[in-house]
């Protein structure tokens, strides 16, 4: 599947040392161990870690080019049969390489800053896959790819050494139940065989093994069987076609009965958390507003106290036109409630080349404008702020009015003790702004079981997006936006080849170079964020310059490949196919679908 990752800003999580840790060793490891003879739970996990790792190994080995093309194919499938088997280990003690290990084929682009831009081909098992179903096989990258591969995974095996805590095994079996449902099921990670749904039924294995080494944990037998019983089905749901798969059915009926099992397991174990990740420590339900943690996408996690009264002062300051230099536009004036916090407009005013954005989820994001160029919703203020063709005004003079403001000034001192009022202005309408996020949709009220009205359409559109029409390897559930689940660390930008304007026959890129403006990298010319779906009925027209008046005409778009499919042929395009051959109604059902993400009270005060 190709995709598109960038890290758009490294954050670091000291805090974050402590989820899975892994110590460098030189011991040489047993490829015979008997798992269950072992003294401790943690012996127990590294062996069946080791054992994986070793089987990964031998069949990456037998990939060679002087093999016919079926047995290079079977040995990669076995090989990534053991890839996966590990991944809920690996994904939690190594993030790095697993990311790595697993990338798209596609070049990879990191920028840290104006003088740190790092610029790599990828290797691993999706680039291996998509080698081995080239019409011509390309023998010399093969091997190259194929032997970094097997030797980062042999580097992998040789300096492990796993300690786990009893929380660090309930965040690892929870990311990894989300992992599924978010990308497991769509097929983000297997891009040419199409084995997403038997690679979630291994991932699943895995975590029925885990807990089996972790049994004396439990108190009771009820619990133990109730989590083993709901894995177990979900591993039995997975059994199906890709194409025709509910997924509907398997997030409301095995995920969100999943996670419920788990809140029973680590109540019996009784552990305590440390902190709390992006995902939430008492997740129950993959679409419920208390699944994710917004304070984990802040860079300002601590300041929550006196939170309510922040938030009623950052929506004053939001509405007011005070804070631009000309006292005539406010962020309201763009971001208008009635429109999901648009404005309705191709762009706002001659002086934009953009279209207005929603507010809405914005808090759930890594990276901010349409161009990724700000880390923080706090520091997007500062840009608006200090654009000459929005408030013009730079913060130190926004500092200066609202201290004049006698309302303002008493908020300041009250709510923030008088102390670093530029950033407290910002906190406040950032904290504002992370309000916007209320998850009682239509859509979210049925999945979650509140209602039973979801139409046959909405519900086959929801899974044509998760499925056939590939829109949730770009727009990740539950936020349906670019920020990658379950870590929720980057949020990735893409390059679709969206048209100038909206011509199928004649069509030009738009002249937006994106993400490029920032740092001026040559493959990221025409790279904008993947912003949210939710209530994207409310937010038309659409796309990076609002080409596109309707949602229909969105999804022709995609339906035909992007830009690829009208002409338009840029090298990075991001997007995956050549074309979905969606039928009309199935064009049909996806927009119905969309149109039952519309949050139920976001126009009401």
């Amino acid at each position: 599947m190709n995709k598109n990752i960038l890290v758009v800003k490294a954050k670091t999580y000291t805090f974050g040392i402590c989820l899975l840790l892994l110590i460098v060793s030189c011991n040489n490891k047993s490829e015979t161990v008997d798992i269950k003879k072992l003294a401790s739970t943690n012996e127990q996990v590294e062996a069946l870690y080791i054992s994986e790792l070793q089987e990964c190994i031998k069949h990456l080995e037998r990939i060679s080019i002087s093999n016919a093309s079926k047995d290079n194919v079977a040995a990669y499938k076995q090989a990534r049969l053991h890839f996966k088997q590990i991944e809920p280990i690996l994904a939690a003690v190594d993030k790095n390489n697993f990311k790595s290990l697993n990338a798209p084929n596609i070049l990879q682009v990191n920028e840290e800053d104006a003088t740190d831009i790092k610029i790599r081909n990828p290797f691993g098992f999706q680039v291996i896959e998509e080698l081995l179903h080239e019409p011509e096989l390309d023998t010399l990258l093969l091997k190259n790819v194929v032997s970094v591969t097997r030797d980062r995974i042999k580097l992998l095996k040789a300096n492990t050494r796993i300690q786990l805590k009893d929380y660090h095994l309930i965040w690892l079996i929870r990311d990894q139940i989300i992992r599924t449902a978010t990308t497991g099921i769509t097929g983000f990670d297997s891009p040419v065989l199409g084995q997403a749904l038997k690679e979630s039924q291994y991932t699943t294995s895995t975590l029925l093994k885990l807990i089996d080494i972790y049994k004396d944990n439990f108190t009771s037998d009820a619990v133990y069987n109730e989590l083993t019983g709901a894995l177990k089905n979900g591993i039995s749901a997975l059994d199906a076609d890709f194409e025709t798969f509910d997924r509907y059915d398997f997030i409301k009926n095995h995920t969100d009965v999943q996670l419920q099992a788990l809140l029973k397991t680590q109540d019996d174990w009784r552990v305590s958390f440390p902190f709390e990740m992006a995902i939430s420590n008492t997740a129950k339900s993959l679409f419920d507003k208390q699944t994710l943690n917004v304070f984990y996408f802040s860079d300002y996690k601590s300041d929550t106290l006196n939170l309510k009264q922040k938030e009623v002062f950052g929506k004053q300051l939001f509405n007011d036109s005070l804070l631009s230099k000309s006292q005539t536009m406010a962020c309201a004036t763009c971001h208008i409630k009635d429109k999901a916090f648009t404005d309705g407009r191709t762009v706002f005013n001659n002086k934009q080349i953009r279209n207005t954005p929603t507010l809405s989820y914005s808090g759930y994001q890594q990276s901010f404008f349409m161009d990724g160029r700000a880390g923080s919703l706090e520091g997007q203020v500062v840009g608006v702020a200090e654009n000459h063709d929005e408030f013009n005004l730079p913060m130190d003079s926004i500092v200066d009015r609202v201290l004049k403001h006698p309302n303002y000034k008493q908020q300041l001192e009250t709510l923030y003790k008088g102390k670093r009022a530029d950033y407290n202005i910002r906190h406040a309408i950032a904290s504002y702004i992370r309000t916007l996020n209320d998850f009682d949709s239509k859509f979210d009220n049925n999945i979650n079981g509140k209602a039973q009205t979801i139409t046959a359409d909405e519900k086959q559109g929801f899974n044509l997006f998760m499925g056939k029409a590939a829109c949730a390897t770009c727009h990740f559930p539950p936020l349906f936006n670019g920020t990658v689940p379950p870590n929720y660390n980057d949020t990735e930008v893409e390059l679709l080849g969206v048209p100038q304007v909206p011509d199928t026959v004649n069509a030009v890129i738009s002249g937006d170079l994106g993400r490029y403006d920032v740092f001026q990298t040559e493959e990221r010319k025409h790279f904008f964020k993947t912003p949210t779906v939710r209530n994207i009925a409310k937010t038309a027209p659409y796309m990076h310059n609002g080409v596109y008046e309707s949602l229909e005409a969105v999804v022709d778009f995609y339906n035909r490949g992007g830009g690829k499919g009208i002409g338009i042929h840029e090298d990075y395009q991001t997007l995956p196919f050549d074309n979905l051959d969606l039928t009309p109604k199935e064009q049909m059902q996806l927009v119905a679908f969309m149109n039952s993400l519309t949050d139920a009270g976001f126009e009401e005060e």
